[in-house]
């Protein structure tokens, strides 16, 4: 996952005025805009790698275990890297200089931009260095970082895709799905529409934040005042995900009060977006597009009625999930853990919250600590009641230490409170953001009563139920901290099948309800889009299973075991494009778990991208009974029917 970060320093707003926070962050904001243009990367972009000669695998990072790897296999693809950077040490690396910090660097290679190859506890101060030294782009490898880290250092930026239907593609924008986002979807598309070379765009979004929606209030205004506005096709992952549940990205979950799936879809087609439910579609879709045809899309997601308001600071009117369904959709995952009821209790008690017991649940109102992934900043979500379709965001300045500047009475003012709440809802807001900085939260979510104190004008705000704890692991597994939570986590809601897997092989597994199909996907984008448009195929897939974009013929295997503890599976899709994962591989590797695990169940494989004309040859020629296909159509309506055949082998 690759993002773009902003070449201005913001660490340190927290002890400022809020009416200074606000001012400079708009001077940043409009600084950070001027920086868009560095996105147009290409041959003539200088690069140098901080990081440079890391060679030794460690648990705390891939990225640093991989920056010799990676620069050699860049230059081999012609990316002009110019030298790199490894603290107090000058020489020479692969050929190419090595300087003792970015600001050597950029005074002796003059680079455009740098990538950041060091181990996660180190990444922040790393990005700072970068920004300091005014690199026009930072990019950086979002797994592994901590959350807290990102939100100390500067505010980040979800995904977008670009492709020219029929010549390749012009440009491509790819952001990565963590929490913290680094290039918003709005600032690719005020890139591409102005780009010379690109004549339609293929944008590609999926569950968690509101950047579809924000790329929506683009669109229109660019097709309002544009005489000949660019095609534009989306797909949006995620319309089966769990509530609740990580769908493999970091960021690919919704927090309270953000869209759905189904919300992003019906936003972009009200402004003329054509939608697509599977990336394959987009090259038939826009080439009609680009020769006058007006096209509806090609197997479209199914939309629903969901209704959406667009207001300042206010979420958007939708579905929320219950409690219940938030509970049970709570299980760990690769970047997080979140902690028993007792836990979350015990922690706000530490606060000196007041916790009500058997209160009214029509009394109850939402009050949650999380991140605005829009302003890249934390923020509280409150509501007049208990849940979200009428909760507004508070962003507060991010401080580690001492008291935040929250805007107390405007939080209350939304909440139906009367003044004689402020002082107790202070106390309640303080301990819970206290709680959200100390643990390194991503969300702190509960439900409030108001209690009267006395028949005086003092009430007392106190909390009678807590949604969500949610902590991000990579605080511990990255960095050492927080490790006293990790004996407060819920193994209750843990599926020992998905940690295991998830723990030891780097694989995400989920499994769904109803299902019959097992998936067995690299990279959690296309997995997700994977189960959306089997559903749309009228297909029900058995789980959500990710390899990672470096799967390998062991990873491939170790996957087929998991998909089969499931019994209810009935046939395994194998849907992979090759990017990074070459197909001949995950052929060897379906070859491989077809022989040693003894098949009882028909597999359909569908392999496209680098190397698919031999990861086809290898399965085609294997005598074994695959089912191999090229067009995803094809593949879903095979798997689907062996599914419901019931076939065994």
């Amino acid at each position: 996952m690759l993002r773009s970060v902003s070449r201005i320093r913001v660490s340190g707003l927290g002890q400022l005025p809020r009416h200074l926070v606000d001012n400079i962050s708009r001077r940043r904001y409009s600084a950070y805009e001027s920086t868009l243009k560095n996105l147009k990367i290409g041959s003539h972009t200088r690069v140098i790698f901080q990081g440079f000669t890391g060679k030794q695998a460690s648990q705390t990072s891939v990225a640093a275990a991989s920056a010799t790897a990676n620069a050699r296999e860049s230059l081999e693809w012609g990316t002009n890297i110019v030298g790199g950077v490894t603290p107090g040490r000058e020489g020479e690396h692969l050929g190419l200089p090595v300087l003792p910090s970015v600001r050597k660097a950029v005074e002796v290679l003059n680079p455009d931009a740098t990538g950041i190859y060091v181990a996660a506890h180190q990444a922040a101060g790393a990005i700072e260095e970068a920004i300091e030294a005014e690199v026009p782009l930072i990019v950086a490898v979002a797994e592994h970082i901590p959350l807290h880290d990102m939100l100390r250092v500067c505010i980040i930026f979800p995904a977008g895709s670009t492709l020219r239907s029929g010549l390749g593609q012009s440009m491509c924008i790819g952001v990565g799905g963590d929490i913290l986002p680094g290039t918003s979807i709005k600032e690719g598309l005020q890139i591409l529409v102005e780009d010379n070379d690109t004549e339609g765009i293929a944008l590609i979004g999926e569950i968690g934040g509101d950047a579809e929606l924000e790329a929506a209030d683009y669109i229109r205004e660019y097709r309002a005042k544009t005489a000949n506005p660019k095609p534009i096709a989306a797909l949006i992952g995620g319309v089966k995900a769990v509530p609740g549940r990580i769908m493999g990205h970091a960021g690919a979950f919704a927090l309270p009060g953000e869209p759905s799936a189904l919300d992003k879809i019906e936003a972009l087609k009200r402004v003329g977006v054509t939608i697509v439910n599977h990336p394959s579609r987009f090259g038939p879709v826009l080439k009609s597009m680009l020769s006058g045809s007006t096209s509806t899309g090609a197997g479209v997601a199914t939309a629903g009625h969901a209704s959406q308001r667009r207001e300042l600071h206010t979420i958007a009117r939708r579905p929320v999930p219950t409690q219940l369904t938030l509970q049970q959709g709570n299980a760990n995952q690769k970047r997080t853990l979140y902690l028993t009821k007792s836990a979350a209790f015990d922690l706000l008690r530490q606060q000196g919250v007041s916790i009500a017991e058997n209160a009214n649940p029509g009394a109850q109102k939402l009050l949650a600590i999380t991140v605005n992934r829009s302003t890249r900043s934390p923020c509280i979500i409150a509501s007049p009641s208990s849940n979200a379709s009428a909760a507004a965001k508070f962003d507060f300045a991010y401080s580690a230490n001492g008291k935040p500047d929250v805007p107390i009475p405007a939080v209350a003012e939304h909440m139906g409170l009367d003044a004689g709440s402020i002082d107790s809802l202070r106390q309640v807001i303080n301990a819970l953001v206290t709680i959200f900085t100390e643990k390194e939260a991503f969300l702190v979510e509960t439900q409030v009563i108001i209690a009267r104190s006395g028949g005086g004008n003092h009430h007392t705000v106190e909390l009678t139920a807590v949604g969500r704890f949610g902590l991000d692991d990579a605080a511990f597994r990255s960095c050492g901290r927080q490790a006293e939570v990790q004996g407060l986590r819920d193994p209750a809601v843990e599926d020992p099948t998905e940690v295991g897997i998830v723990q030891k092989d780097g694989i995400v597994y989920i499994r769904l309800e109803d299902g019959d199909i097992g998936t067995l996907v690299n990279g959690a984008g296309l997995a997700m889009n994977t189960v959306d448009a089997l559903a749309d195929a009228g297909g029900r897939a058995a789980n959500f299973l990710d390899t990672g974009g470096k799967a390998t013929s062991e990873t491939v295997k170790r996957s087929f075991e998991v998909i089969l503890t499931d019994p209810r599976v009935k046939c395994i899709f194998v849907n992979i494009f090759g990017g990074l994962t070459r197909g001949d591989m995950i052929a060897r590797g379906v070859v491989m778990a077809f022989q040693d695990l003894q098949m009882s169940v028909p597999v359909v494989v569908r392999i496209r991208g680098t190397n698919e004309k031999e990861g086809q040859r290898i399965i085609a020629e294997s005598g074994l009974p695959l089912f191999a296909f090229d067009d995803f159509d094809e593949a879903a309506a095979k798997a689907i029917e062996l599914a419901k055949d019931g076939l065994h082998l």
